[in-house]
């Protein structure tokens, strides 16, 4: 047996619904709440074209904090994928008439009002998205963006230029957009947790038996010791030792008997310095990002003091591959290298950018300096590096080398999801007359395509038979000198290092 509802009672429905809608905007309209008749149509006003929340998002990226710019790109992204469906859909689906102004008072109406359809709210749809998607990645800064989108959302039937039901379309849209674009690009909480296997490592309640040492000097310095506010607060028992970039290793090497563990709040230098001695001494690390760059520490899950903090106390660590350069056993003295890289190794241009970007990094600001650096680097037509690989010589413009697996397009591109899986992520671009445009190229294929112009490939070792005179390698941020042949390798699960693990059950 089957009920049809009647085209009446349909009429009947939707009648009431329309009645309601319209009872709730004359309460709204005609209640008055202290100081909103100048705060909400200024606010709705602000969020025209979006520029309430570009600007939000401006401060939230300013703050440094890589949850904090994730949230604000994914607050952005959201925003712009609800834009496009309101304006290419919504608008289009829907043609209501605006509200009548009668009960609206004077003071709170728009100078400039709207022309285009009522259904459904764009500025409710922006604010909700752009809400949505910071919040999807960082709830703590989600839940200071709210209220404000949640006043604009008000705004929109306080003066009077939509219905209620309008805004609830709106919001609905824009929060559906912040998931679909999560459903496109995953937050970092969803993404396989990095940083395998566990290891054990000491339990330090307090941080009793943690010696760290911090960078000083320069803005890293700053922001170092901002970060360590925050760890003595949680670790009172931890002892910070403070020092220059150039003394980190000996003023470690010192410490080293008397710890449980060691720890490193700085740059990728600083933590390539300090896991030389953690592995000469077998103990674990602890690192605090400090940066930048600060790649390492946020590719183990560690992103500020709190992510360090929890694991320290709690003994949460994971051993993690090291990757080694060096020259052949049978050379010796002056002529032989040697080092460690926990991100990446690299011949070629990026040296070359790196060398010029740490001499303007002080006077223009870390990225302007890197930015100005590549440009100069590229503009200059250098020579490529010339390389021997079995037998053959080849001009190289790039060689990279990642210490695991990368997972993003480009030359060397952002986060790896395991640390400890043998293989060393290497791409090799070809020499010619043009380094600009083939490494635009090699870019825009991406890691897993060979063409012409590169190679992309995993491998758990590779020998370079003889690089030229003069040539300088980059690793984890730091440039050296090196020549004659030169072998890349690992040392499986070589480190300790603290991060903090997933709950279970």
């Amino acid at each position: 047996m089957t009920t049809d509802v009647s085209p009446t009672r349909q009429d009947s429905a939707r009648t009431r619904l329309l009645a309601l809608d319209h009872r709730v905007f004359d309460a709204v309209a005609s209640r008055h709440w202290p100081g909103a008749d100048r705060l909400l149509p200024r606010l709705s006003r602000g969020a025209n074209h979006g520029l309430l929340w570009f600007g939000a998002a401006a401060a939230i990226a300013a703050t440094g904090t890589p949850r904090a710019r994730r949230a604000a790109v994914r607050g952005v992204a959201s925003l712009a994928l609800a834009s496009a469906t309101i304006n290419t859909l919504g608008k289009r689906s829907v043609r209501r008439a605006r509200p009548l102004l009668d009960t609206v008072p004077l003071i709170r109406q728009l100078k400039r009002q709207p022309i285009t359809t009522s259904f459904p709210s764009g500025h409710s749809a922006s604010a909700a998205a752009f809400a949505t998607g910071v919040a999807l990645e960082s709830r703590a800064w989600g839940a200071g963006v709210a209220p404000v989108a949640g006043a604009v959302a008000l705004s929109r039937v306080y003066t009077g230029v939509h219905f209620p039901s309008d805004v609830l379309a709106g919001a609905a849209l824009g929060a559906g957009a912040a998931f679909a674009v999560r459903g496109l690009a995953p937050t970092r909480g969803q993404l396989p947790v990095p940083g395998r296997p566990r290891a054990d490592a000491p339990a330090l309640p307090g941080g009793e038996g943690l010696i760290l040492a911090v960078e000083s000097g320069g803005r890293a310095g700053e922001r170092a010791g901002e970060r360590v506010k925050a760890l003595r607060a949680a670790l009172p028992l931890a002892e910070v030792i403070t020092c220059a970039p150039a003394d980190l290793a000996a003023e470690l090497e010192k410490a080293a008997g008397r710890a449980r563990a060691l720890g490193v709040c700085g740059g990728d230098g600083c933590v390539n310095a300090a896991a030389g001695v953690a592995l000469r001494h077998g103990l674990p690390l602890a690192v605090l990002p400090g940066g930048p760059p600060a790649h390492f520490a946020y590719d183990i899950g560690v992103e500020d003091a709190r992510d360090l903090c929890r694991a320290v106390e709690a003994g949460g660590a994971v051993a993690v591959d090291v990757g080694r350069f060096s020259t052949p056993e049978e050379v010796a003295g002056e002529d032989r290298t040697e080092g460690i890289f926990l991100n990446t190794f690299s011949l070629g241009v990026h040296p070359e950018t790196v060398r010029r970007s740490d001499r303007w990094a002080r006077r223009l600001g870390d990225r302007p300096a890197a930015a100005l650096a590549a440009l100069r680097t590229l503009r200059s037509e250098p020579a490529p590096m010339s390389a021997e690989f079995r037998g053959r010589r080849r001009p190289v413009w790039l060689l990279f080398a990642g210490n695991g697996s990368y997972h993003r397009f480009g030359l060397a591109p952002g986060r790896r999801l395991d640390l400890a899986d043998g293989l060393l992520d290497v791409r090799i671009v070809h020499g010619g007359r043009k380094p600009g445009v083939r490494l635009l190229a090699a870019a825009l294929a991406g890691s897993a395509v060979r063409t012409p112009v590169q190679a992309a490939v995993r491998l758990r070792s590779l020998r370079v038979d003889d690089t030229g005179p003069g040539t300088v390698a980059a690793y984890d941020g730091e440039v050296t000198e090196v020549r004659g042949a030169l072998t890349l390798d690992k040392l499986p699960e070589a480190l300790t290092v603290y991060r903090p693990l997933p709950l279970i059950g």
